[in-house]
């Protein structure tokens, strides 16, 4: 896999779920330094827009992140 796409992966919403170990994309050790740099840039952009086309204002990660939340009975 050559840089970009390894940007393009880390960059990404998409995270492994495993209840028994932290989350993380095994492609963001194999990024320089810059790539890595690059790729928070562009998560950053990605996540602005998804928010901006949302109705409610939410990202991937929002709405991943609240799917995880237990809700509450009133």
């Amino acid at each position: 896999m050559n840089a970009e796409e390894l940007i393009e992966e880390v960059a990404g919403a998409y995270r492994p779920r495993d209840p028994r170990a932290v989350a993380f994309l095994p492609a963001w050790h194999d990024l320089s330094p810059e790539n890595r740099e690059a790729a928070f840039d562009l998560a950053t952009d990605m996540r602005a827009i998804e928010a901006a086309l949302d109705p409610e204002g939410r990202s991937a990660t929002v709405r991943a992140v609240l799917a995880r939340i237990p809700r509450r009975s009133p």
